[in-house]
């Protein structure tokens, strides 16, 4: 029979069991509440800087999405967060574009557009540069409502003004892709331009849109056996309208040549690798550097040139002459293959990419140019051997000037005097001068001299009278300078 001790001591052995059944399964419990609850905050803590990044941009998406006091449409959310997301990358040529505005990249490469006529480009804003945040011209378009109003290449559009809108609009609060839709729209109507030329010279300029027809190259021989070649823009035709030209000049006998490429706005990677590997045999063109290998590329001319290695050839370059221009320029600089006369170029040496996506696409720079020698032109540009800048007007003369090219005064002159005298243009010079207009002699001149030619509808494939870079690089190729490089 069980003593009273004995069922005590089986009591205690019972309890202690089960406290150390209870003790197991608290333990086991609190290991997992404790996988449970340690185990994510490990993992976040592994998780990369993007990924909670984009967790946080869910969370506020989300939140905004449900308990904004309006309703708000996902998709405009979703677009705003992407264009401020390229808007912090501070790159001019990245950025987020509409559905219109990746319609509207066909513009160039099917040949024409409704519009003004320029290229632009925005400016980095910075703190108490006055010329910081606005549009920039890189340079008009020949032969278009810009280039013929006397737009010119480093002009800021610090406001915009359509018939629809009569009020100025800043173009420091617009970006880049909203300054092209606010210069384009249908042919026949009217935008007005606030241009900024100089330091404080500022002047409205009201321009008629039209379609833009996008030009590649023009020739033609000049005095004493030299070739002249413009190249407007580099298109994929470009290469073979250069090959054209070449042919011309080696039937006509040429021992020089001069290439324009001032104002040429750049174009395609592969029409500039082509038209470039007409002067080379081999060798290296241009190079792509990126933060991905794919974006490392480098470009080498094919056997066999087009030109013969002992033509001489100056280039002439400015500040409106932008990438692939600035490549063909570099190549040719780098390589002892030309020499190169103007002002240094515009310096965009950045390769862009573009991408679709739902409702629009974006574009994004994806690596840098760099030359022959190694140096890359992005932001710096490409330096001239000679440096030769046209004679400049000061900032009351460029208000003068502006002012004369609106006014009805040369146009009238030239209806009345088709084929003016010499002194009867120098009576009309110094009546214009009486009369207020403060502005040079050879200003004036070139300005009734170009007027004549619209009038009489001549067209000029070069300047040796007013253009003081063109005459340089001609003196260049007559005195045997270049051919000793």
């Amino acid at each position: 029979m069980e003593t009273n001790t004995e069922k005590h001591q089986d009591s205690a052995r019972l309890k202690r069991r089960e406290r150390a059944i209870w003790g197991t399964l608290t333990a086991v419990l609190l290991a997992i509440v404790l996988a449970i609850t340690v185990t994510p905050t490990l993992l976040a803590e592994q998780r990369s800087n993007s990924e909670r990044a984009l967790d946080v941009l869910e969370s506020v998406f989300r939140f905004i999405e449900r308990n904004y006091v309006d309703e708000v449409d996902p998709d405009v959310l979703l677009e705003g967060a992407l264009r401020g997301m390229f808007e912090i990358l501070d790159d001019p040529y990245s950025a987020y574009l509409s559905a219109d505005q990746m319609r509207g990249l066909t513009d160039t490469t099917t040949g024409e557009f409704g519009g003004v006529g320029m290229y632009i480009s925005k400016q980095r804003a910075a703190d108490g540069d006055e010329r910081s945040g606005f549009v920039e011209v890189v340079s008009p378009i020949e032969d278009t409502p810009a280039f013929r109003a006397g737009v010119r290449a480093g002009d800021l559009i610090v406001a915009l003004r359509d018939e629809v809108d009569d009020e100025f609009e800043s173009t420091e609060g617009l970006s880049i892709d909203e300054a092209v839709d606010r210069l384009r729209g249908a042919p026949g109507t009217l935008v007005t331009i606030r241009v900024r030329r100089g330091a404080r010279a500022e002047f409205p300029i009201t321009l008629e849109r039209a379609v833009i027809e996008v030009p590649t190259v023009k020739f033609a021989m000049m005095p004493d056996d030299i070739g002249f070649l413009r190249v407007i823009q580099f298109t994929p035709r470009t290469a073979a309208r250069i090959e054209d030209a070449i042919a011309y000049f080696g039937e006509n006998d040429y021992r020089g040549m001069i290439m324009d490429l001032r104002s040429n706005p750049g174009g395609l990677l592969d029409a500039v690798i082509d038209a470039a590997d007409l002067f080379f045999t081999g060798g290296t063109i241009v190079g792509t550097a990126g933060r991905i290998p794919q974006e490392n590329q480098r470009f080498t001319a094919t056997s066999g040139r087009a030109v013969q290695e002992d033509v001489p050839i100056v280039v002439l370059i400015d500040g409106g002459s932008a990438s692939a221009a600035e490549i063909f320029a570099g190549a040719l600089q780098d390589r002892s293959r030309a020499y190169l006369v103007g002002e240094t170029t515009f310096g965009k040496g950045s390769v862009q990419q573009i991408r679709r996506i739902a409702g629009g696409g974006f574009r994004l720079t994806m690596s840098r140019y760099y030359l022959p020698s190694g140096k890359y032109i992005d932001r710096v540009g490409v330096e001239p051997d000679s440096v030769v800048r046209p004679p400049q007007l000061t900032d009351d003369q460029e208000e003068h000037y502006a002012r004369l090219r609106t006014a009805e005064r040369v146009p009238e002159f030239v209806r009345e005097n088709p084929s003016p005298s010499e002194s009867r243009i120098d009576e009309f010079v110094a009546a214009l001068q009486e009369d207020g207009y403060d502005i040079p002699d050879r200003w004036i001149r070139q300005m009734v001299r170009d007027e004549i030619n619209r009038h009489s509808n001549i067209q000029v494939d070069y300047d040796l009278e007013f253009d003081v870079v063109l005459q340089e690089a001609v003196r260049l190729l007559q005195s045997g300078e270049v051919s000793r490089r």
